[in-house]
């Protein structure tokens, strides 16, 4: 009998979650791609739903703190972001979070990352 009622409880559990909707159950999809560096440097990109949005996590770890990188994201031929970011912190990365639209159908996001001509960081994922 004590089966049958913990059985019972754990399928109510499980079916309070579902009808609660994503939010209950985590972000919801997510993508995560290494990027390509010409370099020694590495680079991630990561896309996540974010309340009916998209969420844009580019990552480029150098290694050394104080390094300017320019930076820019792409969806398709529409620029999302442009602009600089400098490594920081013990780990010598930097981080650019954008929060976007999120398309009808496929969002295929670009981000390149460049350092004075010697490196670059490239990465794409499509959510």
């Amino acid at each position: 009998m004590a089966i049958r009622v913990w059985l019972g409880l754990v399928t109510v559990l499980a079916l309070a979650l579902l009808a609660s909707g994503p939010s209950a159950l985590g972000k919801g999809r997510e993508v995560r791609v290494a990027g390509v560096c010409t370099k020694a440097s590495t680079s991630k990109l990561k896309l996540s739903e974010e309340d009916g949005r998209i969420e844009v996590e580019f990552e480029v770890d150098q290694n050394r703190s104080g390094v300017t990188w320019t930076v820019v994201l792409q969806r398709g031929t529409r620029v999302l972001f442009r602009g600089t970011r400098t490594t920081r912190g013990p780990s010598g990365s930097f981080e650019l979070r954008r929060v976007v639209s999120d398309l009808a159908g496929p969002d295929r996001i670009r981000a390149r990352a460049t350092r004075g001509g010697p490196e670059t960081c490239r990465a794409a994922a499509t959510l």
